[in-house]
């Protein structure tokens, strides 16, 4: 696997998308993840990378994102990453916007 998507909608509305790859088997990429601003906190982010686990991941692995840096004034990136069970690792390049950025890992063990 290259790389996929997940979508979740709500009827006929797209409400949140995953991009998911990998780098080199068994570590696993969250390349993207959005959610639109009216389906947050409603599980949606979840549901998506559970989805994306249950259809692509072979354990054991380990599960890799980037997001925001500590002190980027959008907190809520890390916190969601933080209740998955991801946990805090290097410090990587800023953003696109200079903002700080972070990888964050998750082991995925064998039998899940």
């Amino acid at each position: 696997m290259r790389g996929t998507a997940v979508i979740a909608s709500s009827g006929s509305n797209v409400v949140g998308g995953l991009l998911f790859g990998t780098r080199r088997a068994p570590t696993y990429h969250v390349r993207w993840l959005v959610v639109s601003e009216q389906a947050r906190g409603r599980g949606v982010g979840r549901a998506l990378l559970t989805e994306a686990l249950r259809r692509f991941v072979q354990p054991p692995a380990t599960i890799e994102v980037i997001t925001f840096g500590l002190g980027h004034p959008a907190p809520a990136a890390r916190a969601f990453y933080d209740t998955l069970g991801f946990t805090p690792a290097e410090v990587v390049a800023p953003g696109p916007e200079g903002g700080p950025r972070q990888a964050f890992r998750r082991a995925v063990p064998p039998g899940r």
